[in-house]
């Protein structure tokens, strides 16, 4: 790993190990702690009043690295925007759930909308600031690319709003979205290494934020990140993606975010439609697992390994 790589997994990564301790501690005395549901598995209850929001943690890794490489490299602009952007959105649900003692937070009318608006910024951005081509490239086909035309826009805000909600369903047990969306940065680094796409020091970011915040979010752990993580992680995961022209590569490495979504959608709908019945134990997926008899660990393991798995598949499918 060159040194334009490794500088801002270690910047990231200490920022967040220095942060953790200064910022958990205030996270407790706010008392913003976790509710848990008292439907899903009772091992949770032990969890009720771990601090939240520590998703803060990250997005100061994240963007003070980032930052430092903005002007040598213009092209993180756009993805430290939906990061942040995005992380907003989680921060103000997050603020409003257990500073404000409002328990459904944004409703889903406000949050949808506002993830809409930063949608939007982001696309003006690209189309009218960068001249980036929407087109997309097509895995596992040589010099092969997608493009929807005008359709191009509609298909960034489905894409975009798809996968930020299957990253904040991932975040659900101790560092599972954490350790998901590392190998899936760690996927995204390799790919604009190689491309010199320009990207590469936001990627490195993520990666040693997520590095560091991980010593703290791990099983068990003493802080989650809340939709001020999840949510910025989404933005970051769909944001690389279209700088590096891969949209069409988050279903092979974000197969996680996809199935809990999944999971979700079809749980909802199933029990809708048969008035009662379910397809899960419990959605999202990974309670499903849990009420299985897996234990937390067990599952970020062995969904981590997929991504792993799915992340070197997904290299192959490059043919760069």
């Amino acid at each position: 790993m060159n040194r334009e790589c490794l500088m801002p997994v270690i910047i990231s990564f200490v920022i967040c190990v220095i942060l953790g301790p200064i910022v958990i501690p205030f996270l407790k005395r706010l008392k913003v702690g976790q509710t848990v549901r008292e439907d899903g598995p009772q091992s949770h209850l032990k969890k009720n009043g771990t601090p939240t929001m520590g998703g803060i943690v990250i997005l100061f890794g994240i963007a003070g690295t980032s930052l430092l490489y903005a002007r040598d490299y213009p092209k993180i602009i756009p993805v430290l925007f939906l990061t942040l952007g995005f992380g907003l959105v989680g921060f103000l649900d997050d603020y409003i759930k257990v500073v404000l003692k409002r328990s459904m937070g944004l409703s889903p009318l406000q949050k949808m909308l506002l993830q809409l608006v930063v949608t939007g910024i982001y696309a003006y951005y690209l189309k009218h600031f960068t001249g980036m081509s929407l087109a997309m490239k097509i895995p596992f086909m040589d010099n092969k690319w997608l493009d929807f035309g005008i359709f191009n826009i509609p298909v960034l805000f489905f894409i975009v709003i798809a996968t930020v909600n299957g990253t904040n369903f991932t975040d659900g047990l101790d560092g599972l979205a954490g350790s998901v969306t590392v190998i899936v940065a760690t996927f995204f680094t390799v790919v604009a290494v190689g491309t010199k796409s320009g990207i590469e020091p936001v990627t490195c970011a993520v990666v040693g934020a997520l590095l560091g915040f991980l010593l703290f979010n791990v099983h068990p752990a003493s802080v989650f990140m809340g939709d001020t993580g999840s949510l910025a992680l989404g933005g970051f995961v769909a944001a690389s993606a279209y700088a590096l022209k891969l949209p069409l590569f988050i279903p092979i490495v974000g197969f996680v975010y996809l199935i809990e979504v999944v999971s979700v959608i079809l749980q909802v709908s199933f029990y809708k439609f048969t008035g009662g019945k379910r397809i899960f134990r419990m959605a999202p997926l990974h309670h499903h697992f849990e009420l299985g008899g897996w234990s937390e660990s067990k599952v970020v393991a062995v969904f981590s390994i997929m991504t792993a798995i799915l992340c070197l598949i997904a290299l192959m499918g490059l043919r760069i």
